[in-house]
């Protein structure tokens, strides 16, 4: 089989894991969006392709990769599904889940200008990309702060959720769950190393609602965090296409095996009616 990374870092370690899992028996090669060129260039094309990009260049060429008959993991649409937060939130509700109620702010220096705020707030840019904002403010000075840096920012408000400042990673592989706590970087010190969590020590409706998301975004390989609302209940305050899952064991085999299943048969129709998964046992 011929595999495509849709990436600018091909050696990032899940990325370098599952490379070495495939070869030599197969082929795996790098297509960085940021110079590949959609266009007769790119055939013969790879039997899969995983895209772990999110840049408009990145969606625009998996699309072209999928126009012309090659799966793509996760597909153009369902990546894009989770780049604007406003749409992620609303998608996210209507199919009810769990999530963060959360307002589309036109930038952050209105925000400030606008005066004290009721409460805690978390703020994070509208668009989810690399290095975006993510922050908690607690008043009309801590705003005038962000307003410093990020003034025209678009960004969406959360209300902020007390908890125990430890954010819940749940990471899915072709609906197998591995899970990670993390010191939030909302907490004071900011955050912190990622510790791997038994996935079937999680609550049933906390595992629930991770696979629930991939079956309602059309997600394959994805990523949910949650925080504890309280009572054990389950708060998703954002998903994510193809993450790190740096450091879970069996993650990068998953990987491999759904590659390979994908690149014979073809993707999975991303539908919400697919069954749940079984998620009691694990």
């Amino acid at each position: 089989m011929r595999i495509g990374l849709l990436t600018a870092d091909p050696g990032h370690p899940l990325l370098a894991a599952v490379t070495a899992l495939l070869t030599p028996e197969h082929r795996v090669a790098c297509l960085d969006p940021a110079t590949a060129t959609a266009g007769p260039g790119l055939f013969p094309l790879a039997d899969v392709y995983l895209l772990k990009a999110r840049t408009p260049r990145a969606l625009a060429l998996a699309a072209f990769l999928e126009e012309h008959g090659a799966p793509v993991l996760n597909s153009a649409a369902a990546t894009a599904r989770c780049q604007d937060r406003v749409a992620m939130a609303e998608v996210a509700r209507a199919a009810g889940l769990p999530f963060a109620a959360t307002t589309a702010v036109t930038t952050v220096g209105r925000l400030a200008a606008a005066g004290e705020p009721a409460g805690p707030l978390v703020l994070k840019s509208r668009f989810s990309r690399r290095h975006d904002l993510v922050a908690r403010a607690d008043g009309a000075a801590r705003l005038r702060e962000l307003a410093a840096d990020w003034a025209e920012e678009p960004v969406v408000v959360q209300e902020f959720t007390e908890n125990s400042g430890w954010d819940h990673k749940l990471w899915v592989v072709d609906g197998r769950l591995f899970a990670g706590l993390r010191r939030s970087e909302l907490a004071p010190g900011g955050r912190g190393p990622t510790r791997s969590l038994p996935a079937g020590e999680l609550p049933v409706s906390w595992r629930a609602a991770a696979l629930r998301a991939g079956e309602v975004f059309g997600l394959e390989v994805y990523g949910v965090d949650v925080l504890d609302a309280g009572d054990g209940a389950p708060l998703l305050v954002d998903v994510n296409a193809f993450p790190g899952i740096r450091g879970q064991a069996g993650a990068p085999e998953a990987l491999a095996a759904l590659a390979l299943r994908t690149a014979e048969t073809g993707p999975r129709a991303a539908t919400n009616e697919r069954k749940l998964p079984e998620v009691s046992g694990r």
